[in-house]
């Protein structure tokens, strides 16, 4: 009795076990997700910055090959950052983990 008992649990622990992984998966997927949205947001963030300074300061006449230039430094500047923080982060989830 006290047997089966113990295989009931085990069986049990096991399928919380398995659980547990298919959600850690699930996490590690949305987590994906988020990183390649917030580079989109960032993308676009920057891309929307330069134009608005780009129509405030308008001449009258825009070099477009100019305007995708600054487009451009500014998204690596906002990668560049972007990819600071994401160290910074890591930094500190293994300082808190060890």
């Amino acid at each position: 009795q006290s047997e089966k008992e113990l295989q009931n649990m085990v069986k049990q622990q096991e399928e919380k076990m398995l659980q547990l992984i298919d959600k850690s998966g699930e996490v590690t997927m949305l987590k994906g997700e988020v990183f390649h949205l917030r580079r989109s947001l960032q993308r676009a963030e920057s891309e929307a910055k330069v134009l608005w300074e780009e129509v405030r300061g308008q001449e009258p006449k825009v070099d477009a090959a100019y305007i995708q230039e600054r487009v451009l430094l500014q998204q690596q500047v906002d990668k560049l950052r972007l990819l600071l923080l994401e160290r910074e982060e890591e930094k500190q989830m293994l300082s808190d983990k060890y």
